[in-house]
């Protein structure tokens, strides 16, 4: 039986392949089913049953409430304000009300003020939902688009009530963790903005100085910040004498004096690109723009990577994670907070291959078969892994060579990367278990015992670089 596999980068490309390799590379457990994909970083099923369930249906002024008693199999319908003494004061009426019992509350997000309120609460057992999971379940049962907030509520209880065994409870981690994980993203947030400034500025000196790109360095570097403010034109960088340039370059690094005279008789020689006046005006100004919106956010940056490096340093598991080549001080703090500490988080590395997205999703009908990307899924843990794999094909001989095969045999870039993430993972998640440390000579000798064809080529030293993301 053939098989139709669609697992690039968004090429479209179609691929025949034959139907055992599904199995294999899939696993047994099947795809991820939407309500895991977004159930917060630390989720695991719970052997009692709550006295009651509650559905919330979150909002910015005001939740609407359906709360449901197993015993009496009553409900009731109401609304609380969101605030933090209206909901500590109706945290208190159901502890009171069902005296301390478990309660278990159903929410349609997995962070928010709403979790973060009722998170440090003994009795409540939290169940966070996927958006998608409850539309479809929605129009399962009102085709015509009937929607209401009251009737979210209800049925986000339901939902889960009734199928309590395909949902996950969410159980906070430890402090120390759950901290570095939301530092990690907010980095990552604020590189994403340091690259939406960076691609325009970009394309405005290509319109009219594309010598800069050049000569001013990394765009979200301090010293081209400083280039681009001290000579926004070419003219007046061709107007400074040759030895204040020198100095500019000595102060943000230490060039040879050879690459300094090729660097200064490269701007004597310089030609403008243009010298209509209203482009070069106008495209000045943006560049003053861009360049007072690109400083403080690296200071930002910054801040974030000095108070990372502090909790990962302090972490217990620090040194697994500072163990896998290529990770350094950007990407081993992710990794930590993707797999997290709880060891009971997950029970396979096909789990983590799966709830990461590294791992594709089996679609059957009739006897076609179609594989593809895994769309529904953390992406922050997703990019985790994949820049990751990313830089260790770099630095780790075995990842180069597996990485080489997967390109020999067709596959993209990014598919090829994928294919050695989840290679990754599964001697990550055995690090992690067993709480010991990566070490690629063991690894190597395992490849060899195995007889892989992986190890020819392999040199055991490991690199002493890595490359930052």
């Amino acid at each position: 039986m053939s098989v139709l596999k669609c697992f690039g980068s968004g090429s479209g490309r179609i691929e025949s392949i034959k139907a055992p390799r599904i199995d294999a590379v899939v696993g047994p457990c099947g795809p991820l089913r939407p309500d895991e994909a977004d159930s917060g970083p630390f989720s695991r099923r719970l052997s009692t049953s709550p006295l009651t369930w509650i559905g919330m249906d979150w909002a910015d002024e005001g939740h609407h409430v359906c709360e449901y008693n197993v015993g009496t199999g009553g409900k009731e319908n109401y609304a609380v304000q969101h605030s933090a003494e209206s909901l500590r004061e109706w945290l208190s009426q159901v502890r009171s009300r069902y005296e301390g019992k478990q309660v278990a509350v159903v929410v349609e997000q997995a962070r928010g003020g709403l979790i973060y309120a009722l998170m440090n609460t003994d009795f409540i057992v939290i169940y966070p939902v996927n958006p998608q999971s409850l539309a479809k379940y929605r129009k399962a049962l009102y085709p015509s688009g009937a929607k209401s907030d009251p009737a979210d509520a209800e049925l986000l209880g339901e939902m889960v009530r009734q199928n309590p065994e395909r949902f996950r409870a969410w159980v906070p981690g430890d402090v120390q963790t759950r901290t570095l994980q939301l530092l990690t993203e907010g980095r990552r947030k604020l590189v994403e903005d340091m690259t939406a400034l960076t691609n325009p500025l970009t394309s405005v000196l290509k319109t009219y100085y594309p010598q800069a790109l050049e000569w001013a360095g990394p765009l979200g570097s301090e010293q081209a910040c400083a280039f681009l403010e001290k000579w926004p034109r070419l003219m007046e960088l061709q107007k400074s004498r040759p030895f204040r340039i020198r100095e500019f370059y000595q102060k943000y690094g230490r060039p040879s004096g050879e690459v300094l005279n090729e660097r200064v008789n490269q701007i004597q020689k310089g030609q403008p690109l243009t010298l209509d006046g209203a482009v070069v005006t106008a495209s000045v100004m943006m560049v003053h723009a861009l360049v007072a919106q690109i400083r403080p956010l690296r200071l930002a940056i910054e801040n974030y990577d000095e108070e990372i490096e502090r909790v990962f340093r302090q972490h217990p598991d620090r040194v697994v994670f500072e163990s896998f080549p290529g990770a350094g001080k950007v990407l081993a703090p992710r990794l930590l907070a993707a797999f997290g500490a709880d060891r009971d988080r997950f029970q396979t590395a096909l789990e983590v291959q799966e709830f990461s997205g590294i791992a594709p999703v089996t679609e059957r009908s009739g006897k076609a078969i179609w594989v593809h990307r895994r769309l529904a899924c953390p992406k922050f843990m997703l990019q985790t892994f994949h820049e990751f794999a990313n830089c260790a094909w770099r630095f780790c001989t075995w990842s180069k060579l597996y990485y080489q095969q997967q390109r020999s045999r067709g596959k993209d870039h990014h598919a090829a990367v994928r294919a050695l993430a989840y290679k990754w993972i599964r001697i990550m998640f055995r690090c992690w278990k067993d709480r010991t440390p990566y070490d690629d000579s063991l690894y190597v000798k395992s490849l060899t015992k195995r007889g892989s064809h992986l190890v020819k080529g392999v040199n055991l030293p490991r690199p002493d670089f890595v490359v930052e993301i």
